[in-house]
């Protein structure tokens, strides 16, 4: 059973940076791709950024490109989401994600394993 834990976020003002981190245990994350979600308070759930096994393919969203970097770390079995520029309209909890292949999927569906959240608020 693979298990996902992030840390990271809190309460920064606006133009401000977090740098969020999602630690893997019970499989090696080295064979799969990594996302990102995040889930504003009555919104449904968006793909933020994901990166492919190897680390050599990113995608993001339009909203937070330039702006939130992910990253990974596979001998440490850890994903990283850099957030700088942060607007109040980041504000959510965000999740990470562990994908069913290698490549880099931007829908829920190719990800099958979720970690519990963290919140990011953005004040103005």
């Amino acid at each position: 059973q693979v298990q996902l834990v992030e840390s990271g976020g809190g309460l920064v003002q606006a133009g401000g940076s977090l740098r969020l981190s999602c630690a893997a245990s019970g499989r090696a994350l080295s064979s799969y791709s990594m996302g990102w979600f995040r889930q504003a308070a009555g919104k449904e759930r968006e793909f933020v950024s994901g990166i492919s096994a190897s680390g050599g393919s990113t995608s993001s969203a339009d909203s937070v490109k330039g702006r939130l970097t992910i990253s990974r770390d596979n001998a440490k079995n850890t994903v990283y989401l850099q957030m700088n520029s942060l607007r109040p309209e980041d504000t959510a909890v965000y999740y990470c994600a562990a994908g069913r292949y290698s490549t880099v999927a931007v829908s829920a569906w190719g990800y099958n394993y979720w970690g519990q959240g963290t919140q990011v608020t953005v004040s103005s």
